[in-house]
């Protein structure tokens, strides 16, 4: 079965765009890198069920997001003065895309046309006190996303915040509840269980998981413990990345730049542990996001700055990763997305 991947860049160097690249499940290999549509440093990408393809975007010195059909026929831009996104989520059910903006520290939501195009519907801004870091200068809304019960989860890696907004029909936001991180976490991405009552947040600035428990009354995070993704004798720079986890809730995997490699951890106790099982190279500079296949036997790792895919295969009653290939071409890639 060949599966197409989506593959989001940097432009600063020999990238010109959104490609795509093909995965032959059972040749095991990686293949046709093929440039889609040409879009000035395209970082994070998500897709509607109809196919149509939202993406981070710069146009004359303004960011934002940008819409296209099926077939990357380009649909419209919604661009203002300043910095583009950093990450771009479809919400099916009430046609609205959500974006996280991470140097205005903004969170941003719009409404799908008829069309497919995009029209700016509300954004809100952080103005909650900073982390000890030095990257925490102000806010940095990093992941915007929802919640199994269609709340609007934001992480900040600025305030070290974790903000649940309700969504109006028309995607207007209403905080409802906000979860303060351990100083210095630098929330950047999470994932849920598939049971609904605990999430994962992966802490970019120290390099650690954290279970919470999730409260669907009222939309409120607790913590329960907390995991180091990396060895405890490594002490250069890492910088947490990518968080997945399986469908069936039994597996949950990171990204560690610096440290570059993926790091598994089995699920325990229907999601409250967690247990680390692997740490793996990934066989490239900057892996800045990986993602599942379909089938979930495969993981598929971007590195930003050696400009290579490796393809790992995933023991699925282990979970633990064996390379298969980590010399596939594909330019600063910062996301990957199966579509």
């Amino acid at each position: 079965m060949r599966e197409r991947i989506l593959l989001g860049t940097y432009t600063r160097g020999e990238s010109k765009g959104i490609y795509s690249a093909q995965l032959d499940t059972q040749e095991k290999k990686l293949s046709d890198l093929t440039l889609e549509a040409a879009e000035v440093s395209p970082t994070y990408l998500a897709q509607s069920q109809t196919k149509n393809l939202y993406n981070v975007t710069s146009v004359d010195d303004k960011g934002g997001i940008a819409a296209y059909d099926s077939s990357f026929n380009f649909l419209n831009a919604v661009t203002e003065e300043g910095a583009p996104l950093c990450y771009v989520a479809v919400d099916n059910q009430r046609q609205l895309v959500y974006g996280a903006n991470y140097h205005k520290g903004e969170v941003n939501v719009y409404q799908i046309l008829a069309d497919g195009s995009l029209k700016a519907s509300d954004a809100v801004y952080h103005d909650e006190p900073t982390g000890p870091h030095e990257n925490q200068d102000h806010a940095h809304a990093h992941y915007a996303n929802l919640t199994p019960d269609n709340r609007l989860a934001v992480c900040d890696l600025g305030t070290d915040c974790v903000y649940t907004y309700d969504v109006s029909a028309d995607g207007k936001l209403t905080e409802t509840a906000v979860f303060q991180a351990p100083a210095g976490t630098g929330p950047r991405h999470l994932v849920f269980h598939p049971n609904e009552k605990y999430a994962y947040l992966f802490g970019e600035l120290d390099s650690t998981v954290t279970v919470l428990t999730y409260d669907a009354a009222t939309g409120q995070f607790t913590q329960d413990n907390k995991l180091s993704t990396i060895p405890e004798d490594y002490h250069d720079f890492n910088g947490g990345a990518a968080i997945r986890i399986t469908s069936d809730g039994k597996f949950l995997y990171v990204s560690n730049r610096g440290h570059n490699s993926l790091t598994v951890f089995a699920v325990k106790d229907n999601g409250k542990n967690l247990e680390t099982i692997q740490n793996i190279s990934t066989e490239g500079d900057f892996p800045r996001d990986f993602n599942l296949d379909p089938t979930e036997k495969f993981i598929v790792c971007g590195h930003q700055k050696s400009d290579n895919l490796t393809l790992f295969e995933r023991n699925e009653q282990t979970g633990e990763l064996t390379l298969i290939s980590k010399d596939f071409y594909a330019p600063e890639c910062v996301c990957v997305l199966f579509g």
